[in-house]
């Protein structure tokens, strides 16, 4: 089959490589534009970028979905299927033009957590599974009749960052499999249960705020959430501290938002149990483990 690519950060490039590997044609990839980055304003590519280039696959970067000139591009390359991984919204004008459809790689059990942040959700409510689900594109967000779904543990362990790596591979697997699946017209579709949704909307810096009157098992949730970005982060004498891994302890006894320091180790008191702080960040500075931090700082208790 020929095939349009749709993806812009790292999650999809393992989908874009498992698709050009395979028998199928990438007729064009489609990411964002190049951006100036840093004090040197260098121009800085998308990781799916990278990958067209060092591939030499063909490269779509336009400024807006709906631009004429990037439409009648994409109809003129003739392509049976679009996938689409990691990617903005697209206009009906853009998802309906290959003649087998379009469909999206997303990063939950659909219907459950819709929206632009699914492993974080599911982190952060203290999930035990997850998984990536492809569906056929509808008007509204991730609402699209289900193609295939795989699941996948959260261990007590992962965060953010590992769920995000294991699902990209997870994921790339799902959707060499749904192309294979519409190659050979053996689709089932599945319509979601609109009933059964939940919502995950974008993180908000604000979030990632600690509330040390809640449960040690939240916060700790919370941690892993949003580790390692935006990062979970309390206030102490004016100044942010960003804490990247966690673990509750029942050894010792802190009222809410007491903090006790010994040479090695940090904690503090939460509604319930303690939660001892393995990874920190002083704002300005570098992260680094509790002991190395103790070693340099100091939190007035």
């Amino acid at each position: 089959m020929k095939i349009v690519f749709f993806g812009t950060p790292d999650f999809a490039t393992p989908s874009l490589d498992i698709i050009n590997k395979s028998k199928h044609e990438i007729v064009a990839v489609v990411t964002a534009p190049d951006k100036e980055r840093g004090r040197g304003r260098k121009i800085s590519y998308t990781p799916i970028k990278e990958y067209a280039v060092s591939n030499n696959l063909k490269c779509l970067q336009p400024d807006k979905m709906k631009d004429e000139n990037f439409i009648e591009s994409l109809k003129g390359l003739n392509a049976d299927l679009f996938v689409i991984v990691a990617f903005k919204i697209l206009p009906r004008t853009v998802f309906t033009i290959p003649k087998l459809g379009s469909f999206n790689l997303h990063g939950s059990l659909l219907p459950k957590y819709r929206g632009a942040a699914p492993i974080h959700w599911a982190i952060m409510n203290g999930d035990k599974k997850t998984g990536v689900t492809t569906f056929f594109l509808e008007d509204k967000v991730d609402t699209g009749s289900i193609i295939s779904q795989s699941e996948m543990p959260i261990e007590d362990e992962d965060n953010l960052g590992t769920i995000h790596d294991k699902m990209s591979i997870l994921g790339s697997k799902l959707v060499l499999q749904t192309i294979t699946e519409i190659d050979n017209e053996n689709v089932k579709l599945k319509k979601q249960n609109n009933e059964l949704a939940s919502p995950a909307p974008k993180i908000q810096k604000e979030l990632g705020e600690i509330d040390w009157a809640k449960s040690a098992e939240v916060i700790h949730n919370l941690v892993r959430g949003l580790s390692p970005f935006p990062a979970a982060y309390f206030m102490h004498n004016n100044k942010k501290y960003k804490i990247f891994k966690s673990k509750i302890v029942d050894f010792i006894s802190l009222n809410i938002g007491e903090i006790n320091v010994t040479k090695k180790e940090l904690f503090v008191g939460c509604s319930d149990k303690v939660l001892q702080v393995l990874e920190i960040q002083l704002e300005g500075r570098k992260r680094m483990g509790v002991e190395e931090f103790l070693r340099g700082y100091t939190l007035k208790v």
